[in-house]
């Protein structure tokens, strides 16, 4: 037989058949996918055949093989350094919810996320949140962020989940379609998920519960169908998208602005640093190339695991 996971518990998986037949299964022995150290061989997202086995009057299912995935995406072991947690598989787009205040979302933690997505060749749409709650200073920041992003080539759009505002614009992108949201605790996550499923109100309020209490427990994502032919992964606890596995010279292939201008740089080695003759650093002198989005990619070729604390412009 075949399904997708839904749910995930470490030893335990909840798979649903294209009939909406739905099994808990396991797997059996050493399961290991071929290229990943991964503390968890199978995800929520993945597409797997088992075989059913009776236990009595109870049919569970044993995971044998696990379909190519499309892309999936990943963050550092929580105990084991070396070793990654595939947190979610063959999603096709992830929204990134951004708040200007209350709380702040950093540039530094917005190019992060989209670094890791191009990595690993998933859409990403950057979602600006509480615009009704906003001055008219952190109205013009919004724009001013949503603008830059959009001339590299992103996809913008300012809400508002509390009143609903272009919250079918968002509805609209997710049809026929597995998305993921992110995003710190507080930018209105749940409350965007309430208001595009209202029928969603207990499962939000228990993920948030989980997502108050908790720093760096375990964390299980879980795949929901919608009401309007769509899926949704929701990855209660997770702050980020952590970046692993990367070496310096493919990092600035993943700021699409770097990468377009890599080839008229002296260097096809260039890491953009100290360089001669550095498009990406002539760009930067002219301001074609946004020092926020430098300042980020310096950031990761150092290697620092946490975004550094700058204000929404990206400066100190």
């Amino acid at each position: 037989m075949t399904g997708t996971v839904y749910k995930s518990t470490g030893s335990w998986y909840t798979v649903k058949t294209p009939e909406g037949e739905i099994y808990e299964c396991r797997i059996k022995g050493k399961f290991r996918i071929k290229g990943i150290k991964s503390t968890n061989p199978v995800a929520v997202g993945d597409v797997v055949d088992f075989d059913l086995e009776h236990l009595g009057d109870e049919a569970v299912g044993v995971i044998k093989e696990i379909h190519d995935r499309e892309n999936y995406i990943v963050r550092k072991s929580v105990n084991l350094s070396k070793r990654t947690h595939v947190i979610a598989a063959n999603i096709d787009q992830v929204f990134l919810l951004i708040t200007i205040s209350n709380p702040v979302t950093y540039t530094s933690f917005i190019d992060r996320f989209l670094v890791t997505a191009e990595a690993y060749d998933i859409k990403a749409v950057l979602v600006f949140n509480k615009t009704d709650t906003y001055t008219e200073e952190e109205l013009i920041q919004a724009k001013y962020l949503a603008q830059m992003y959009r001339c590299i080539g992103y996809e913008c759009m300012g809400i508002s989940a509390k009143t609903g505002k272009n919250v079918d614009q968002v509805k609209e992108m997710m049809k026929g379609k597995t998305s993921m949201f992110s995003g710190h605790s507080g930018v209105g996550k749940s409350t965007l998920v309430n208001m595009i499923e209202p029928s969603f109100d207990l499962k939000t309020a228990e993920i948030s519960e989980y997502h108050r209490q908790g720093q760096h427990t375990t964390t299980f994502a879980e795949m929901y169908d919608l009401s309007f032919d769509a899926r949704i992964i929701d990855t209660p606890g997770i702050r980020g998208f952590g970046v692993v596995d990367m070496e310096k010279d493919e990092i600035g292939d993943y700021f699409p602005e770097f990468f377009a201008l890599k080839s008229e740089c002296k260097f096809n080695n260039c890491l953009h640093v100290d360089e001669p003759k550095c498009a990406v650093k002539r760009a930067l002198d002219n301001n074609q190339v946004s020092w926020s989005r430098y300042r980020s990619y310096i950031q990761l070729l150092e290697g620092d695991d946490e975004p550094y604390r700058t204000d929404i412009y990206g400066e100190d």
